[in-house]
């Protein structure tokens, strides 16, 4: 069984490492061991009571009711809530409880999660308000390596299965309409952002050609100089030093100086990189959408 520090739960919980002490000095929330330097660590059980904690704390319950409840009593509440719509805080209710059933390999749960998150959302909705900040959460656990690679991999390919099912039930690009091509660099594999933005380009009848993750240059340069797309879209999330991006961004740049290149991921890398006439930042979804 996996353990996690007071700093990794905070981070999956969104609760402050102070404000988890507190509740277990005042209530007995959780129930920590101890490492031979007396360091608290925690369990899978007892990440999963802090996410049940969290997921029901919009409810009619008091934080002090909660965390002296004991784990079956949560377990009955959170099955009671997920039949009926969450009021208070739907976001943070569908967030906890989504790396709840991650980190218990419980797809079934994820799946019945997923689709009533759909249900009230809408697919553009949920991936703003539920699926970019659940993986904003995970990507802190993802950038430390403290997220177990096979808990990211149960999660992120649930969500890439529900994003392709739902880019498939889209109707065809209009004939006329300007075209797109989508793929992330060499070295770059986390796909969920750049399916979702698939999603919202086809989703405006637009042509897409999809090309994927780990994309090699010479690649890239045969398909565009083939099928001469009016817009790139590409993602650079991995870390990487601030003049191999620059240099990138400018072969990019001079390469298909006719095409324009969209450019979105990790902020802090990609804005220190000189930007060119022909590449825009997007810094968000709705970025995105006005473009479109």
């Amino acid at each position: 069984m996996n353990n996690f520090s007071i700093s990794q739960i905070a981070q999956f919980s969104g609760i402050k490492p102070h404000t988890i002490r507190i509740w277990e000095q005042r209530y007995d929330a959780l129930t920590p061991d101890r490492s031979e330097g007396n360091t608290r660590y925690y369990d899978g059980n007892q990440l999963r009571r802090l996410l049940n904690i969290v997921s029901l704390s919009g409810e009619e319950y008091k934080i002090s009711e909660l965390c002296r409840m004991p784990d079956e009593r949560l377990f009955d509440l959170i099955r009671t809530t997920r039949e009926k719509t969450p009021v208070n805080d739907p976001n943070e209710y569908f967030i906890s409880q989504l790396i709840a059933a991650g980190m218990s390999y419980d797809e079934v749960y994820f799946e019945k999660l997923f689709s009533h998150c759909l249900i009230r959302y809408g697919m553009n909705d949920a991936y703003k308000q539920v699926i970019y900040p659940l993986l904003v959460r995970l990507g802190l656990m993802w950038a430390s390596d403290d997220l177990p690679p096979a808990h990211e991999h149960f999660m992120s390919n649930i969500i890439k299965q529900k994003l392709l099912t739902a880019t498939d039930s889209l109707p065809p690009a209009s004939s006329a309409s300007e075209s797109w091509m989508l793929f992330l660099p060499e070295n770059e594999f986390h796909e969920i952002g750049l399916l979702f933005a698939n999603y919202l380009i086809r989703f405006t009848r637009r042509k897409v050609l999809y090309m994927g993750a780990n994309v090699p240059l010479p690649s890239l340069s045969a398909a565009i100089n083939s099928t001469l797309p009016d817009n790139l879209l590409l993602f650079l999330v991995h870390f990487d030093l601030p003049n191999n991006t620059k240099a990138y961004l400018k072969d990019l740049s001079t390469r298909f100086a006719k095409q324009n290149i969209f450019v979105s991921g990790n902020q802090k890398m990609v804005h220190k990189s000189a930007p060119a006439k022909n590449i825009h930042w997007l810094n968000s979804v709705d970025d995105l959408e006005r473009h479109l």
